[in-house]
């Protein structure tokens, strides 16, 4: 998912698109799998889980060689949306096989592994990403991804038993046409109304026509997914207080996280003057931190009990968020790798028995679209965050009277002393966030399953 950013700038001058443009490669990707990931979810109570993880590898592979091989923007475009849906259908159903295999009390150990992959693949994309592009094109890329793909795919074929990972266990066998249709248009809506691809003169029209379009989606889908016999997604489930506060937990936890994360590179390329292949090496300590986090948090919640150690992670965080609050154009690497690893041990630490709660809470018959729905919270926690993040350091630097692309700070006579100000207030807004998630942490405790 993230070994395409640092090909960017490559892409737009082979294309002759501006950088505005260009992100459409990884917007086209992320509302597809937005949009479609509860759909997907659902799709797999029907088809079976097995089936449905097969079948998004196959798009995904596809996709890949439509990028690999585009000769137009439109085309590598529409190579996106493939993987995109691919990549839909893997997210939809992969956290509900992890979960049917393992017992329950082994749960924080199966999805501290799961997280822990997710981790290292995310910080490993753009470090890999990072080498190719010194000796290849920038097509090479979506060839390297198909390959691991192919190899997953048979494996898949010769190990999954649909069976044994816990497939065809809702007794409803209709599929919510309606509901996904709604929720498509409600995400497209609401990504494209918080990170608008657009140019800046049609933001005003975006954010006035989105917000509200955005609202009538919603409760138009609630309306009737609380009156059709077979639902997208229970809602009901949202009566259980434990499911409701968890849920709303892991949203608040990934709004602040996908923040800090989106400044990262910000301010170590242009504050702090690194290269891009030395940013991703300093990003991975992160990843490394995480994993740990997600192993030693997701164990230890299956022998301690789970909400403490969200709790927990909150807290470091927002320790560590106040460090990283004062970082300035002299902080030595050393503490920003040690930050980041910390950064991403909290991470893990809550992010794991967070997910275990909200399963535990859940019956077995609704792993397929609960699972769906715990990506779909993580991927509108980022969206958010980053609107956040970027909300504020634009508000900041135009106070100051910098009414700047973000990629020319550093350049400008004093916008780095601007940007550093607007740095502390992002973070004081993500520490704000780290609080609320402390409080709505509070709020759940572990209860017997009933599965």
């Amino acid at each position: 998912m993230n070994i395409t950013i640092l090909a960017l700038p490559l892409i737009a001058r082979d294309f002759a698109v501006t950088l505005r443009e260009v992100s459409w490669v990884v917007i086209a990707f992320s509302l597809t799998v937005t949009a479609l990931l509860l759909p997907m979810g659902r799709l797999s109570d029907l088809i079976g889980r097995k089936k449905t993880l097969l079948s998004g590898i196959t798009f995904f592979i596809i996709g890949s060689m439509i990028c690999y091989f585009a000769g137009s923007f439109s085309m590598l475009i529409l190579g996106r949306v493939v993987m995109g849906l691919g990549a839909s259908l893997g997210q939809g159903v992969g956290t509900a096989i992890v979960v049917s295999v393992f017992p329950q009390k082994e749960r924080g150990k199966a999805i501290g592994s799961h997280t822990t992959a997710v981790a290292i693949g995310a910080a490993g994309g753009p470090v890999l990403a990072g080498v190719l592009l010194q000796f290849f094109s920038w097509q090479v890329i979506f060839l390297v991804v198909a390959f691991p793909a192919v190899l997953a795919f048979f494996w898949g074929l010769l190990i999954l038993d649909d069976e044994r990972i816990g497939s065809f266990q809702s007794e409803d066998r209709v599929f919510d046409w309606s509901g996904a249709v709604l929720t498509i248009l409600l995400m497209l809506f609401f990504v494209t109304t918080l990170n608008s691809p657009f140019p800046s003169d049609y933001d005003f029209w975006v954010f006035l026509l989105g917000i509200p379009g955005s609202i009538i989606l919603l409760i138009t889908f609630i309306f009737l997914q609380l009156r059709t016999p077979s639902p997208l997604l229970d809602l009901k489930l949202f009566s259980n207080r434990i499911f409701s506060y968890s849920s709303l937990t892991r949203f608040l936890g990934f709004t602040s996280r996908s923040g800090g994360m989106l400044l990262l590179p910000v301010f170590l390329l242009n504050i702090r003057g690194l290269d891009e292949f030395t940013i991703g090496l300093l990003m991975f300590s992160g990843a490394l931190g995480m994993g740990i986090g997600a192993q030693s948090g997701g164990r230890l919640s299956d022998i301690f009990g789970r909400r403490r150690f969200v709790i927990f992670g909150f807290v470091l965080a927002v320790l560590n968020s106040m460090l990283m609050a004062w970082y300035h154009q002299e902080t030595p690497l050393l503490l920003i790798v040690l930050t980041l690893f910390v950064n991403g041990i909290s991470m893990g630490l809550w992010s794991t028995p967070n997910q275990v709660i909200t399963v535990n809470a859940t019956p077995k018959s609704k792993f397929g679209p609960v699972g769906a729905l715990i990506n779909l919270t993580r991927n509108t926690g980022n969206v958010t965050g980053q609107a956040i993040a970027t909300a504020v350091i634009a508000a900041v630097l135009g106070f100051q009277g910098f009414d700047i692309e973000l990629s020319q700070v550093g350049i400008m006579e004093g916008s780095v002393e601007a940007f550093t100000h607007a740095w502390r207030a992002a973070y004081l807004a993500i520490i704000c966030v780290l609080c609320l998630a402390i409080f709505t942490a509070f709020q759940t405790r572990s209860i017997p399953s009933k599965n």
